[in-house]
């Protein structure tokens, strides 16, 4: 019903949608000047054609005065044309994206501009489901449909390129352009792709392709429902694995969805609609079963199920790695070698590191260990399932096991120094009276024990960073 409420007035605010007519409409006289760019990129699409600008920007800017009151689209202006597609969104998880950034512990806590301002996390999790309140100090960004349909020609056929994707599944923390782009999938579409009928109907288009998109993957047919088995966080919190199970509760304590004694926090009633992991196999399994179904086109079964399967096991292996240097990190908070950090009161899992707070860590050790989960034990499994074996053995795989060495190194060094540490406190610093006899009795011993007092201070003080 809201939907159609809102078509009818859309459809009574803009006679040039009946009329078909870009040139009667106002915007486009005005802006051809304003904007002329702009006016060029819209006439240019197929909306251009038959929707007036007013369709989504309201009548109620009609000059440079009125400038501030352009309405700017939401996910429900799209949504009122492309019915289908906006449920679909809706229901997975890129609709998502702007809440999940909001619920990472640090968020509040970094420049505006990086997050409500677009220019950093903001700049991709605004393609997430928002409405038009709180928005006076940044006007734009709100509709995410434009992060694929970019604005003003809101292409089809530019959605359904692998580059559409790009702009945020690549570098540091989301590489899988990098993934895609290097693999034989990629290199076949890199090589063939622009032969390709990228305008036609979806039928008629995937025709036309000789290998995958990331769009004929995860948005088959269309289906703008994009959601995978593993989720950001790679976890599903039923796990039949007795061995995994346990590793997982370890990465879940590093989460801050279980606490230290393994018992779910506010977090762990976070994880599940934000759709950052899958809670049941049934759950997991659903994106699984559809993934082998689109693999087979091109593959048979088997082929495919032992494909990812053995994605899978990369994700387990990494999480052994992973969970060993967790509570390595963990076991020197809870031996007072590492201090408590200021925020204590923020980790709902203490021991036990947060990484969720990615950048923002008290220790170099700590520092490494979020790097190892973000970076590294992404590409571990991320690679596998995107056919890349470079990605997989030197980006993932490789750089986990160095880094797993580096934790353990320092691990080592930071209890030796805090064993000499406390050595020096029972034996040279008691001020007893058999101290002072021994330093009365030989002057030399004053400065051995004003050196070791000082060796002594400068360990304490580089415990505390």
């Amino acid at each position: 019903m809201k939907r159609f409420f809102i078509l009818l007035v859309l459809l009574l605010l803009t006679p040039s949608i009946l009329m078909g007519s870009v040139a009667a409409s106002t915007c486009i006289d005005c802006h051809s000047t304003v904007t002329p760019e702009i006016v060029e990129d819209f006439k240019s699409g197929a909306m251009g054609n038959d929707v007036d600008c007013s369709t989504c920007h309201g009548t109620a800017h009609s000059s440079i005065a009125t400038v501030d009151k352009a309405k700017m689209p939401t996910h429900d202006t799209c949504g009122a044309c492309h019915a289908t597609q906006d449920a679909q969104y809706m229901d997975g998880k890129h609709s998502l994206a702007w809440t999940a950034m909001f619920a990472m512990p640090t968020t509040a806590d970094q420049p505006k501009e990086l997050m409500e301002g677009q220019k950093g996390c903001g700049g991709c999790h605004k393609i997430g489901a928002k409405d038009e309140t709180g928005w006076d100090e940044y006007h734009y960004g709100v509709n995410g449909c434009d992060s694929c349909h970019t604005r003003h020609s809101f292409s089809v056929a530019e959605a359904r390129r692998p580059e559409a994707c790009m702009t945020c599944h690549q570098g540091f923390d989301h590489a899988q352009w990098e993934m895609y782009s290097t693999s034989k999938h990629g290199s076949i579409y890199l090589t063939e792709g622009d032969d390709w009928n990228w305008g036609a109907p979806i039928s008629d288009a995937k025709a036309s392709y000789t290998a995958p998109t990331c769009q004929m993957c995860h948005m088959n047919n269309g289906d703008h429902n994009v959601i995978t088995s593993w989720g950001f966080l790679g976890v599903r919190v039923e796990e039949p694995d007795k061995e995994w199970a346990d590793d997982r509760e370890t990465v879940l304590k590093s989460y801050g969805v279980l606490d230290a004694d393994g018992n779910p926090t506010a977090r762990f009633d976070l994880i599940g609609p934000a759709k950052l992991a899958r809670t049941t196999i049934a759950e997991w399994n659903a994106p699984r079963e559809e993934m082998i179904a689109v693999c087979g086109d091109c593959h048979s079964e088997k082929f495919a199920r032992i494909s990812l399967e053995e994605g899978d096991q990369m994700l387990r292996e990494a999480d052994r790695v992973y969970a060993e240097s967790v509570e390595i990190v963990a076991a020197l908070h809870r031996d007072g070698i590492l201090p408590e950090p200021e925020y204590i009161d923020e980790l709902p899992s203490y021991p036990y590191p947060d990484v969720l707070r990615f950048y923002d860590q008290s220790h170099t050790i700590e520092e490494d260990l979020w790097v190892m989960w973000m970076k590294y034990r992404m590409r571990c499994f991320q690679s596998a399932f995107h056919a890349n074996a470079d990605q997989e053995q030197w980006y993932g795989w490789g750089p986990l096991k160095e880094t797993a060495v580096a934790i353990k190194s320092e691990d080592r060094s930071l209890r030796a120094e805090a064993e000499l540490a406390e050595a020096v406190v029972a034996e040279g610093m008691t001020g007893t009276a058999e101290t002072k006899a021994n330093t009365a009795e030989s002057p030399g011993f004053g400065a051995v024990f004003s050196f070791t007092s000082i060796l002594a201070l400068f360990v304490l003080l580089r415990r505390r960073g």
